[in-house]
């Protein structure tokens, strides 16, 4: 096996002890810092050999992350492609995410003002579920179990 550059080795080894990388955003992250790209695919592709980082195992910390910090499936997805995460590992880590029911209605009812809600404050809060990346048919579940409500048109 040829020689590792020194430089991007400890480099590397600086960075992966603040935080976890992805394979992908350690070399960005090593050939931002001035390394050249094929030492710092070097030095990852080392790296991965020796257990130090991991896509299958960080795409799994990803999910558990953003699921905590009240994420839908689509927004936590859309993480896991900005980090560099490939697609196969996709369906294992969110696999293991935990169902966000309880935060969904929480976010749900903190965005209402009133325990009788007109469309605009429904609206509201089924945008805020938007943006974090519920889907409808889960926004349409949480609606039902905060509102109560089984006419769905109301708030569209």
């Amino acid at each position: 096996m040829a020689q590792l550059p020194e430089s991007a080795k400890k480099r590397a080894l600086r960075l992966l002890e603040r935080r976890d990388y992805s394979r992908k955003e350690l070399i960005l992250k090593l050939t931002e810092k001035g390394e050249p790209p094929e030492d710092a695919e070097a030095v990852a592709d080392r790296m991965v050999e020796l257990g130090v980082i991991s896509d299958e195992r960080y795409s799994q910390m990803l999910v558990r992350h953003y699921a905590a910090k009240g994420y839908g499936a689509c927004r936590i997805k859309q993480e896991l492609y900005r980090h560099g995460i490939d697609h196969e590992l996709w369906e294992e880590a969110m696999a293991q995410m935990p169902t966000q029911e309880e935060t969904m209605d929480k976010l749900f009812r903190s965005k209402l003002r009133s325990e009788h809600p007109d469309k605009a404050e429904i609206k509201k809060a089924t945008d805020a579920l938007l943006r974090r990346g519920f889907s409808w048919s889960e926004i349409l579940a949480c609606k039902q179990r905060v509102l109560g409500n089984s006419d769905d048109t109301d708030w569209i």
